[in-house]
């Protein structure tokens, strides 16, 4: 199957070399607007370039949308149009109004859309996969370095949004309550945010994103019910801490717990560090996007999970707006 790549700036990149690392993707070649780009593009990999979105449209069956967040709508709605499966990297649109468009047309048109949404992808977080979470607290740090790319968009659609996503996937409940709390230190838009969630089964999430830190942070920490989850996005791996009572039938081996008492009583602890396969997370989610379509089934982060990331995203960002004219007065 035949894909298109639009944009080939740092993650455009990335995304091109992984087109080409898969079986199932066809590189057609790639439309890029920044003339310097393209041109370094096509040397580096060897890939055609188109000279214009439309030729690229009529050259392929499915594209890859990887140009900054304010060309996405339309460009995912030219695509679209033309009958092309759609791959568009998150946040999937600009503006909550453009996302309710876009999900309008991809249920006329029936094609698939993928948002890109990584995190889903890492080891760190497949590595959970068939165990039964139920979170009740989470807590997240998303820290990066400063670099202007990117930051045509909030630290809140730039990074956070990630969580965001990650969050919403997990807690099968409305959101009932939001607070937060932003400032922008670099850029004309917040570049550090601390949000808290607060959901209808009680679930509760706290968030902080920064990317003027000296460090580089990607954790999430899970609570739930006699378990205990830490996840790196980073080092791709996850701590899963478990309390078990002396009678569980599901008790690990002697050798592998550790005995303390509680207020209820004698409990046993267990440390698990479950592995899943190591992937390159960009590649395994543009391989899921052409399984999609090839087996007509809903992609494994849908257009509507990118929509509604995107929808809290804007909440807190409004949020963050209304606390900022509170504290003028």
């Amino acid at each position: 199957m035949r894909i298109g790549l639009l944009g080939t700036g740092h993650l455009g990149k990335i995304h091109l070399k992984c087109i080409l690392a898969t079986s199932c993707w066809e590189l057609a070649g790639f439309y890029d607007v920044n003339d310097a780009q393209a041109k370094q593009a096509a040397e580096q990999y060897g890939a055609h370039r188109f000279e214009t979105v439309d030729e690229l449209l009529q050259a392929v069956d499915a594209v890859d949308i990887v140009t900054p967040t304010p060309s996405h709508y339309q460009l995912a709605r030219q695509a679209l149009l033309s009958g092309k499966h759609v791959f568009i990297e998150k946040p999937v649109t600009e503006t909550v109004a453009e996302g309710k468009k876009l999900l309008a047309l991809a249920a006329k048109t029936g094609l698939k859309v993928q948002v890109g949404h990584v995190e889903r992808f890492n080891p760190a977080f497949t590595a959970l996969q068939g165990m039964e979470l139920n979170p009740m607290f989470m807590e997240s740090h998303r820290l990066s370095v400063f670099q202007p790319r990117g930051t045509e968009v909030s630290v809140i659609l730039d990074l956070m949004i990630h969580d965001l996503d990650l969050v919403l996937h997990l807690v099968k409940s409305d959101l009932k309550k939001l607070s937060a709390s932003g400032v922008a230190v670099l850029s004309d838009t917040p570049d550090i945010a601390n949000v808290r969630l607060e959901f209808a089964n009680g679930a509760v999430a706290n968030l902080t994103a920064s990317r003027i830190s000296m460090k580089q942070m990607r954790k999430m920490r899970l609570f739930q019910p006699d378990h205990y989850l830490s996840l790196d996005f980073l080092d791709k791996n996850v701590q899963v801490v478990r309390l078990f009572d002396q009678t569980a039938p599901n008790l690990p081996p002697q050798d592998q717990l550790m005995e303390f008492d509680t207020h209820k009583g004698k409990k046993w602890l267990h440390l698990q560090m479950p592995e899943s396969e190591p992937v390159n997370a960009i590649q395994r989610e543009l391989e899921t996007f052409y399984d999609s379509i090839v087996h007509d089934t809903t992609p494994i982060v849908s257009l509507q999970d990118g929509f509604r990331a995107l929808q809290v995203a804007h909440q807190i960002l409004k949020a963050i707006e209304v606390r900022k004219e509170e504290a003028s007065f």
